[in-house]
């Protein structure tokens, strides 16, 4: 769970310093690309250990899977809430096969 919660974290900090500067375009980018260089730090500091504590419990392919379902589902409410964005029927299966990879990935069909 430690895992889970710090990749939780890091997405959150990453998907702020990756699209958050996209609300303040009147910024100039020198100072864009340095505050969001500072954030991104935040989230290494977060993912780093989320990857190293993981790897044992999960399997290298686990751990990349788990990080990219939080960082779409961290994605998507920021998308919604901060940017107003809508989810649409075609996101919807995207993310329902998306599940349905993390169960092939996670099932053992041995």
């Amino acid at each position: 769970m430690t895992t889970v919660l710090l990749l939780l974290a890091s997405n959150i900090f990453m998907t702020v310093a990756w699209y958050g500067h996209l609300k303040f375009k009147a910024a100039p980018l020198w100072a864009v690309i340095l505050v969001s260089w500072g954030i991104a730090l935040v989230e290494y500091c977060l993912a780093v250990p989320a990857n190293r504590i993981g790897h044992g419990q999960f399997n290298l392919v686990q751990l990349k899977t788990i990080q990219e379902v939080i960082t779409l589902l961290v994605f998507s409410v920021f998308a919604i809430v901060v940017f107003n964005e809508k989810i649409s029927w075609n996101h919807l299966v995207g993310f329902g096969l998306l599940v349905l990879a993390v169960v092939f990935i996670f099932k053992d069909f041995r």
